[in-house]
């Protein structure tokens, strides 16, 4: 049986990538499919989608800078989101029962308003999944997305914690001590290398913590977080977390499958979490609204609003919990599933396209920027004498940047959208700006003719395809340089027009070669 579920899941994921889908789309499929097929999960599907709901959280923990939660778009944007969510459910289902509509019927406000806190919720593990796959977790729109789904994770898991008959106890206290323990973790950390030791050391501090959390009454996903943003600014966080990616991945699969199995629907069932899905829109508007009031450029706020058009998770949770203590019908927990899986096949259509309609609709956005725009939404421009740019200045842009500049000196400029990034490698004496190069409206600033070469080191190759989209849409006539990391993907950015497409791999080894011949000589 367990073979029957990895062949349903991964052909209902293969088949979902072929039409363009996130393959999390065909696990969802693939959980309602079994279930309608009378197959019934063991608790080893329980314990995978624990497994990779804890990691997914240790993970972004890893990456995340507290300082950035305490920004207005991050807590404004996601408290003031969530309490319009919950006012606009409780209207909306005040009057639907009126209208007599089958599940709204006898709903009180109360419950109502915890439909509204349920479907306030975004996605936690879809986004990051998405965000991953565009390579855009440090853009701009990804971090203010994550820093927004880092505020409702925690007040979902708050709610829980209070909905439970378990409450924290006394011992719970000591977790304040837990900052003292931080050196003997990088400590740790330091001494398991770079080998197997340690995705395993990633997987003890995060179940442990998770442990230690449920012994002291507390959420387990909440302890997770807490000790990945301890941990968050070692020098092995980085490395720890690339170590874990394909552990998350095989472990949330479970996560998915197990939404499917929560329950088989009905057709009222289903009518009424359609009209809960076509809400959705309304839900990307008001973030985007709502965070370009805040000051936020339409682009970054367009971008990040549809990354949180679906619903979490984490309201399956909150709906658990209200069904538990008698607060809810037992249907909604199954309309939920419904809603939530529908959420991530509307968010995956708008997700794949979603650079193509800001540059459709950039015009009519742009209305709703206020004149005056926050820091990280404001424009810098290369130096006039910059001929050379290097976009994205990780490991292989650094190198090829440090190179060029051997010989060319301030012709060379780098361009990252990662402003800690950008303010490391400037205290280092490298010319380099803060900019995301998929942006049209920053290649409508800058004066192309003086441009002779681009150079493209970005980790996805679909990123690079969008940047020499939009530089050809510029007027660009300069030639574009372009990595990748498999052939099939060096073959399409050659149809696309860029000129020069290097392999990392082959070409690492062809430099290896010629650097040793050298020695012989």
């Amino acid at each position: 049986m367990d073979f029957l579920w990895i062949a349903i899941a991964f052909v209902c994921g293969f088949l979902a990538k072929q039409i363009g889908l996130p393959p999390l789309v065909g696990y969802l499929a693939a959980g309602f499919g079994l279930h309608a097929a009378g197959v019934v999960p063991d608790s080893a599907i329980d314990i995978l989608a624990e497994l990779g709901v804890t990691l997914l959280l240790f993970t972004i923990g890893l990456k995340l800078n507290f300082r950035s939660l305490l920004k207005p778009e991050i807590w404004a944007g996601a408290s003031v989101h969530m309490l319009v969510i919950i006012s606009l459910t409780i209207m909306n289902s005040l009057i639907f029962s009126s209208l007599g509509l089958s599940h709204f019927v006898g709903l009180t406000w109360q419950a109502a308003a915890l439909i509204g806190l349920a479907v306030s919720f975004s996605s936690t593990v879809f986004v990051v999944k998405v965000l991953e796959g565009k390579g855009e977790m440090r853009s701009r729109h990804g971090q203010v997305a994550i820093g927004i789904l880092i505020i409702q994770d925690i007040a979902a898991v708050i709610f829980v914690s209070l909905a439970t008959d378990k409450s924290p106890t006394l011992w719970a206290l000591l977790l304040f001590a837990l900052p003292l323990a931080k050196p003997i973790f990088s400590r740790i950390l330091k001494y398991c290398g770079h080998g197997e030791l340690l995705p395993l050391a990633g997987m003890f501090f995060a179940i442990g913590a998770a442990e230690l959390f449920e012994l002291v009454g507390l959420k387990g996903h909440l302890g997770a977080l807490v000790i990945a943003v301890l941990l968050s600014g070692d020098i092995k966080a980085s490395e720890l977390s690339k170590t874990l990616l394909g552990f998350k991945d095989i472990f949330l699969i479970g996560f998915f499958l197990s939404i499917g199995f929560t329950a088989l629907p009905t057709i009222d069932m289903l009518s009424t979490a359609m009209i809960m899905a076509i809400a959705l829109p309304i839900k990307a508007a008001l973030f985007f609204v709502w965070l370009t009031r805040l000051k936020m450029r339409s682009r970054s706020a367009f971008l990040a609003s549809l990354s949180l058009s679906n619903y979490s998770e984490f309201g399956l949770i909150v709906c658990a919990a209200s069904v538990a203590h008698g607060l809810l019908n037992q249907e909604w927990l199954v309309i939920m599933a419904l809603v939530v899986s529908v959420s991530f096949i509307f968010a995956s259509i708008l997700d794949t396209n979603a650079h193509r309609l800001y540059t459709s609709w950039h015009n009519i956005l742009r209305l709703f920027e206020t004149q005056k725009r926050l820091i990280e939404d404001q424009f810098t421009s290369p130096s006039s004498e910059a001929s050379i740019l290097v976009i994205g200045m990780g490991r292989v842009g650094r190198g090829a940047y440090d190179t060029l500049r051997n010989n060319l000196l301030d012709k060379v400029c780098g361009i990252e959208v990662d402003p800690e990034r950008v303010i490391s490698l400037c205290g280092t004496g490298r010319n380099v700006i803060t900019a995301d190069a998929e942006d049209p409206e920053f290649w409508s600033q800058i004066q192309l003719g003086n441009i002779k070469l681009i150079m493209l080191a970005l980790p996805n190759y679909l990123d690079s395809l969008e940047v020499s989209r939009q530089l050809r849409l510029a007027g660009y006539l300069g030639k574009i340089a372009s990595t990748v990391k498999y052939e099939d993907e060096r073959d399409e950015l050659i149809s696309a027009g860029i000129d020069v497409v290097f392999n990392l791999y082959a070409e690492a080894g062809v430099g290896f070669a010629e650097e040793s011949l050298q020695l012989i000589k």
